[in-house]
């Protein structure tokens, strides 16, 4: 389970702004965000185990994030879903062109967002592309529109959030969201419902599988800002790395 939540040009002074819960196992070896040597600009988070990242930005001010899709029918297959976004990070195609060149059985389910500058582009293998008009929109493990509570919730403290100075603490405060929603709001797929309450906030306290990371990204015109919180098991703060970037050249946000 994972949780975006972002705003899209949703005032002038605001092109774009994300939060965004990593949620994965404890185990799952994984780097903090940071400059990586290739793609050079490539500012994330690694995946230790497949090589990708699951949400990252360059010095141009690309934007990528990824999310599995819940479907335990698919098969395994050898492309990592966090290659996607280390990719699209790293390449100069537009949101459009590159969503078009994927080839969707060959990852598991996904679900990623693009921005290219120009225009912000939701894709996945489960046979939707949209391009994303100006608003408030979040996304988990299902399809771009799918009312979980999480989602819901996130939505509509991003919406009241954003209508003040926003900053990246306020955002990392709408990810720490722990609280668990009634049991009739809960997805209904097949799955135990302790299991749905416990995964169910968006913030997940677990010792061996819950939220690891909660990153924060604001876009002003020329420069963006970067947080990433770091949680241990039980949602205890680990660390915390911060970035300020001014956009070099490209698509400037905006």
């Amino acid at each position: 389970m994972c949780l975006i939540l972002f705003a899209y040009q949703v005032s002038p002074d605001l092109p774009f702004a994300v939060a965004a819960n990593r949620d994965e196992l404890y185990a799952r070896p994984a780097k903090p965000a940071h400059f990586w040597e290739e793609p050079i600009g490539l500012l994330a988070g690694r995946d230790e185990s497949a090589g990708g990242t699951w949400l990252g930005v360059n010095r141009n001010g690309r934007f990528a994030a990824v999310t599995n899709f819940a479907d335990s029918d698919t098969p395994d297959t050898p492309r990592s879903r966090g290659a996607l976004a280390a990719t699209f990070l790293g390449s100069d195609a537009s949101s459009a062109d590159f969503a078009h060149q994927i080839v969707g059985p060959d990852y598991r389910g996904f679900n990623l967002l693009l921005w290219d500058g120009v225009e912000l582009l939701y894709t996945s293998n489960q046979g939707v592309t949209r391009v994303l008009e100006p608003g408030y929109y979040g996304l988990s493990n299902a399809e771009l529109g799918a009312r979980w509570p999480k989602v819901v919730r996130g939505i509509e403290r991003l919406r009241m959030s954003c209508q003040a100075n926003l900053t990246a603490d306020d955002l990392i405060k709408i990810l720490h969201d722990d609280e668990v929603p009634p049991d009739e709001q809960l997805p209904h797929r097949g799955r135990p419902i302790e299991v749905e309450r416990t995964i169910a906030p968006c913030f997940i306290r677990g010792e061996e599988y819950g939220t690891r990371a909660s990153t924060a990204v604001i876009y002003y015109r020329q420069h963006l800002t970067f947080v990433e919180q770091l949680y241990d098991p039980g949602g205890l703060p680990k660390g915390r790395v911060s970035f300020d970037l001014d956009m070099e050249g490209g698509r400037r946000a905006g």
